[in-house]
C-alpha cells in the first residue's frame, strides 16, 4: 500500500479564525472537512485547521504570513470541483488568480484554479489525467 507523500502541512496565517473561515468554505467542494483543533502547550502553537478522511490536514497558526514562500495544490475529482473549489474560495473572501481552466503549458490534460487567500498566498485546486 503506498502511503501518501503528506500527512500535514501548517500554514502561518495573521488570522487564524478568518483564515480558517475561508479555508472551510473554500476546501469544501474538494471533500476536505473534518475539523482538528490543537491547543498547542508549552513551546508548541495552537493548531486549527481541516482535513480530509484519510486524516490528511492542512493546520493554521497564528503568525506572520510569508505568502511568497510557499505554493500549495489540492487534487480535485473532477473539472467541476475545480470550478465549484474556485466559486466558494472568491465567495468565502479570496482572490481570482486564475479562473478555472486548462493549463496546457504544464501538460495535456492538467486543469486548474487558482486564488489567492486572505493573507496572499496562492492556494491551487488541480484536476489532472493520470
Amino acid at each position: 500500500m503506498l502511503v501518501p507523500m503528506l500527512d500535514h502541512i501548517v500554514l502561518t496565517v495573521r488570522d487564524l479564525a478568518r483564515s480558517l473561515a475561508f479555508y472551510e468554505r473554500a476546501l469544501a467542494p474538494l471533500g476536505y472537512g473534518n475539523g482538528v483543533s490543537f491547543d498547542g502547550h508549552a513551546g508548541h502553537a495552537t493548531l486549527k485547521g481541516i482535513g480530509d478522511d484519510a486524516e490528511t490536514y492542512l493546520l493554521l497558526r497564528k503568525g506572520t504570513a510569508s505568502p511568497g514562500a510557499v505554493h500549495f495544490a489540492f487534487a480535485a475529482k473532477s473539472k467541476k470541483a475545480v470550478a465549484a473549489f474556485h466559486a466558494a474560495a472568491v465567495a468565502a473572501g479570496g482572490q481570482d488568480n486564475g479562473p478555472p481552466g486548462p493549463r496546457p503549458h504544464y501538460f495535456d490534460g492538467y486543469y486548474a484554479a487558482y486564488v489567492l487567500d486572505p493573507d496572499g498566498y496562492n492556494v491551487e485546486a488541480v484536476h489532472q489525467k493520470r
